[in-house]
């Protein structure tokens, strides 16, 4: 029984890319970051959004940037990531708080996938953060 029990749980492991797109929260900055969480190498990887999402204080649609339209090659347990804003200069420009997104790539046998994320970024507005200071780094 043993046996069986272990070889359905290896059937049904998945050893293929998987692709996300994440938000990212540090000391009060927010980033974008597509992550093969997978075992395999992906490519062709591509980022649609919903609508569009300016960050980095009103000064770039940072969803139409390069990053989000052809990454050729993400390895396993990778990630690119770019900030977005400050979390208090995106609300206060009242950005969009839910952000959907369509992520397209290749898996390591040529096959198309698809995934689709929803993010509620109005999560992180009552977080409180310290921001980093040299002392908390250790530095003087």
């Amino acid at each position: 029984m043993a046996t069986r029990t272990l070889r359905q749980a290896k059937q049904r492991q998945h050893i293929g890319g998987d692709v996300i797109l994440d938000v990212v929260f540090e000391h009060g900055l927010l980033f974008l970051a597509i992550r093969n969480i997978g075992a395999r190498p992906v490519t062709a990887v591509s980022v649609s959004f919903d609508q569009p999402v300016v960050g980095l204080g009103g000064t770039r649609e940072v969803s139409a940037m390069p990053l989000f339209r052809r990454v050729e090659f993400l390895a396993p347990g990778r990630e690119i990531r770019t900030l977005l804003d400050s979390a208090a200069s995106y609300f206060a420009r009242g950005q969009p708080e839910r952000i959907a997104s369509r992520i397209t790539y290749r898996d390591e046998r040529g096959r198309s996938r698809t995934i689709a994320t929803h993010h509620d970024l109005g999560i992180y507005k009552a977080i409180a953060y310290v921001a980093e200071t040299p002392h908390l780094r250790g530095g003087t």
